[in-house]
């Protein structure tokens, strides 16, 4: 919204991602969440963002904008990971979920191989991890309808890119098919 986007755009994967969740809890798929946020005293924001993006940090309607911790950088209500305590949440700093986190560790050390990739948006926070997951190794199967950009044509043209020449950074796919198969 700071940036002038409308974010309700966004909120159509909602329902499908919340329908793929649910059956990969009810299978015993690991679940792993992310968010893009900075810490409270934003040290871990660069200059450069900082002045791509100089609302990061500023008061806003749900606490201080992309902020650990506000109210307004949590996931939504609908998508919340199991209260169980059997789902982490990574917290990163950049675009990539693998970026100075602990991402790929916690992959690692429980044998994931291939990635679900869920999450907005498609050309930037989605690409990112795609791309850096593919090059430590990881499969990644992208789901067309839990995934969007406030640009349908940067929708389309970030799907493509990842599944171009024989699915060079993944697969795409819908959430039906991946409920099909789980």
């Amino acid at each position: 919204e700071k940036l002038g986007n409308d974010v309700t755009s966004l909120r159509r994967v909602i329902a499908p991602t919340k329908s793929v969740l649910s059956h990969a809890r009810s299978v015993g798929v690991r679940v792993i969440h992310t968010r893009e946020g900075h810490r409270p005293n934003l040290m871990d924001l660069t200059p450069l963002k900082g002045e791509h993006c100089n609302g990061i940090g500023k008061e806003g309607l749900h606490g201080r904008l992309m902020v650990r911790s506000e109210w307004g950088n949590d996931i939504v209500p609908e998508l919340m990971p199991a209260t169980d305590g059997s789902e982490c949440v990574i917290d990163k700093p950049g675009k990539s979920a693998f970026f100075q986190t602990d991402l790929e560790f916690i992959l690692r050390n429980t044998n994931i191989d291939t990635l679900i990739v869920c999450g907005v948006t498609t050309e930037i926070c989605v690409h990112s991890t795609v791309r850096d997951a593919t090059d430590r190794g990881f499969k990644c199967i992208v789901l067309d309808d839990c995934t969007a950009s406030y640009f349908d044509e940067f929708h389309s043209v970030g799907l493509n890119m990842i599944s171009s020449q024989d699915g060079i950074f993944g697969v795409v796919a819908d959430s039906k098919a991946i409920i099909d198969c789980l």
